[in-house]
């Protein structure tokens, strides 16, 4: 069963424009990764003031993908974001199941 890995980053207004360059060119690279198989891209609109907010939606092949990145990838992956960014951004994570309709 596939699963969504939705990531939320809170990133100072002065760094945005610059983050959301660095962000269009990570996804592409998550998506070059065994199982993902897709992305959607959205900008928080109820923001706090000075920072602005993304949310990326990765769709994966199944569980068994997602553990795969966590092991092997996400470590690097989230490091380049942190080696770029670190104290002028914030991210949270979760995982979801889509719901048959």
């Amino acid at each position: 069963m596939a699963v969504i890995y939705e990531v939320t980053v809170h990133v100072a207004e002065a760094r945005a424009a610059d983050y959301l360059a660095w962000l269009r060119e990570h996804v592409a690279q998550m998506l070059a990764l065994p199982g993902f198989e897709g992305a959607a891209m959205e900008a928080l609109l109820d923001e706090t003031p000075g920072e602005r907010g993304y949310c990326v939606r990765y769709r994966l092949r199944d569980r068994d993908a997602l553990e795969d990145y966590l092991r092997e990838h996400a470590p690097r992956m989230r490091a380049e974001g942190l080696a770029r960014f670190g104290d002028g951004m914030r991210a949270q994570r979760r995982v979801l199941a889509p719901l048959a309709r």
